[in-house]
C-alpha cells in the first residue's frame, strides 16, 4: 500500500511537470525570434517574464517534485539537492550533475535578481538552456513510464491518469 502511495505521488510529480514543460516550450518558441532583435520592447519583456519564470517552474518541479518523488520509489531518498541529481545522474536522467547544476544556478539567479540593467544576458541563458531542460524532462518522464507502469495492475500509478 505505501508503494502504491509513492508511485501515485511520482505520477501526481509526472503530471505537474508535463503540464508546466508545454507552457514553458510555448515561451520558448515565442522568444526563439527574438534573439535576433536589436532593441527589445516592452511585450518582447513580457514575453521573456513568461520565459523565465516557466523556466525556472520546470526546473523547480523536475528536481524538488519529480526527482525526488523518483528517490522515494526507489527508496533511495534523502539528502542534498546535490545527491538529488548524482542519482539522476546514475540513473540516466541527466547527462552531467554539474551541467544540470548550472540550470538550477540560472534558476536561482532567475528568483533572486530583482533589479537588472541589462536582462538579455539571463534571458539568453535561459534560451540556450532551455532545450538541455526539455530534453531532461523528456528522459525522465520515459524512464518513469517505462519502469513503473508495470505497477498498474496492482493499484498503483494509472497512465490514463496521467
Amino acid at each position: 500500500m505505501k508503494h502504491a502511495l509513492h508511485l501515485n505521488m511520482l505520477a501526481e510529480a509526472r503530471q505537474d511537470l508535463v503540464h508546466a514543460l508545454a507552457w514553458l516550450q510555448r515561451s520558448h518558441e515565442q522568444c526563439t525570434p527574438l534573439r535576433r532583435k536589436q532593441e527589445l520592447l516592452a511585450e518582447d519583456y513580457d514575453a521573456f517574464e513568461a520565459l523565465t519564470s516557466r523556466f525556472a517552474r520546470v526546473s523547480d518541479i523536475l528536481l524538488q517534485k519529480f526527482f525526488r518523488a523518483l528517490d522515494v520509489v526507489e527508496l533511495s531518498s534523502g539528502g542534498t539537492l546535490l545527491d538529488v541529481l548524482l542519482r539522476a545522474e546514475k540513473r540516466g536522467l541527466v547527462e552531467s550533475a554539474d551541467d544540470f547544476l548550472e540550470i538550477l544556478e540560472l534558476r536561482n539567479e532567475i528568483s533572486h535578481e530583482y533589479a537588472m540593467d541589462d536582462l538579455r544576458e539571463l534571458f539568453w541563458d535561459v534560451l540556450d538552456k532551455t532545450p538541455y531542460l526539455i530534453e531532461a524532462v523528456a528522459v525522465a518522464t520515459t524512464y518513469a513510464d517505462k519502469r513503473y507502469l508495470a505497477a498498474k495492475d496492482s493499484g498503483g500509478w494509472h497512465r490514463e491518469s496521467l
